[in-house]
Formats: C-alpha cells, structure tokens, sequence
C-alpha cells in the first residue's frame, strides 16, 4: 500500500491524527515554498522526492540505533509547518545533510544552496506528513501505532514510498473534496 493510501486510511481513522486540515497545511507550505522560490509545484515536488528517500534513511538509522519510540519522538518534538533548524539536525549529521543537498541538486537541476535554504522549511513538513498516522493519544507512547511511519520505514525502496508523490497525491485529493 503506497504511502497516500496510508495517509487516507489514517484520515478515516478518528484514532489517528489526520485530517484534511492537516494535508491542506502542509500543501500550503509547499505551494508558499514554490512561489517564494519561483520553482513550479513539480519542482518542489522532486525535491520532497529526493529529501524523503534521505529523510528515510536517516530515520531507519536512528530506528536501528534507539529503537521506534526514538523516531517517534523525532518526529512528534520536530513535525510542523515553521522553519525549523532543529529539525533538519535532528534528522541528518552534517555529512549526511551534506549528501542529502547534494543529491537533490544533481537530480533536480536546482542549486544546492538554495536546497540548502529550503530544508528547515521541508524537513518539519516531511515530518508533519508522517505524523498524520500518529495516535491521537500520542506516538510516543506506542510507536508501532503510527501506520503512515511505519509504511515510510518498512519500505522497500520499490518507489511506492515517495513524499513528493504523496503531496501531488494530496493536492488532488483536496481539491476534489
């Protein structure tokens, strides 16, 4: 099951945090981050793409060194709609932010400074989307109950994980509803 269907199953679920208000504030973000930047939406979207397949790695290192309930604990202390240089060095070490920008540059054709600039702003939003499938008595307690994380971290890299899809993904879903 791809990650967009994970998001709208924890939509459905009133035990989880998701909402339609929550995928419209990360949208927005993203759309604010595209015009500021003058990069069109599939611009910004291959950057998701690209930083969340780092954000990924990142995350199941951290889970194989402190367990699930430390990923969690990322992500609840970290998840939100503010830039936040926290975030981005709560998730990578300089080497890997280093790799991570690096990265998206090459594959995205967009400077890596101003990769660079943007990842306080998209780390917390990427983070926010995998908290959509957080208990809304709180991940932290039971980090197994998360299914959007769960999907993103048990991925086996087939591409059926793919932030930068699960935006569009959400883009269209919220303008049909």
């Amino acid at each position: 099951m791809g990650l967009f269907d994970q998001i709208l199953g924890a939509i459905d679920n009133p035990n989880q945090q998701a909402s339609p208000n929550q995928l419209s504030s990360i949208l927005n973000v993203v759309q604010q981050v595209s015009g500021q930047q003058g990069m069109n939406s599939s611009a910004t979207q291959a950057v998701l793409s690209v930083l969340g397949s780092h954000v990924r790695s990142a995350l199941q290192q951290q889970q194989a060194n402190g367990g699930r309930s430390q990923v969690a604990s990322i992500i609840e202390q970290f998840a939100g709609t503010s830039p936040n240089q926290s975030a981005v060095q709560s998730i990578f070490s300089p080497q890997q932010q280093q790799s991570a920008v690096q990265d998206a540059a090459q594959r995205t054709g967009i400077d890596a400074r101003t990769i660079q600039m943007l990842l306080p702003i998209l780390i917390p939003v990427v983070l926010n989307l995998l908290k959509t499938g957080a208990s809304n008595q709180g991940s932290v307690q039971n980090p197994q109950s998360n299914s959007v994380l769960n999907a993103f971290l048990d991925a086996d890299n087939d591409g059926a994980v793919d932030v930068g899809d699960a935006i569009s993904i959400a883009g269209r879903f919220l303008s049909q509803r």
